[in-house]
């Protein structure tokens, strides 16, 4: 089980820096750990310090070209493109990965 997440350019490499980090990016790092006690395998791809591997995938590349960068971030769950333009959810990610979602360990932030 593997999801790829090919985020816009962030200023390092989990978007937690800074004196006041985005609640967003705090979800998504929630999401990576709890993803990460259930076995799954996650990497997270940083537009502005990566380009290689946007251009390296063929998916995300021709998203990005058909689109621009509005499209990220791009979440790929056993090299299936699952969602765009914003955070797969801790949810949508474990009924993408056929998993049951692990209850009362974390407090999810909420999602538009």
């Amino acid at each position: 089980m593997k999801v790829l997440i090919y985020d816009p350019a962030l200023c390092c490499s989990t978007g937690l820096c800074g004196p006041e980090p985005d609640p967003v990016q705090l979800n998504v790092n929630e999401t990576i750990l709890m993803l990460l006690k259930q076995g799954v395998s996650v990497e997270r791809f940083n537009l502005a310090k990566q380009m290689g591997e946007f251009l390296s995938n063929i998916e995300v590349s021709v998203l990005l070209r058909s689109n621009g960068k509005d499209v990220l971030p791009i979440t790929i769950v056993n090299g299936k493109v699952i969602k765009t333009r914003s955070y797969a959810s801790y949810q949508e990610l474990c009924a993408a990965l056929g998993l049951k979602p692990l209850k009362g360990t974390v407090k999810f932030l909420k999602q538009d």
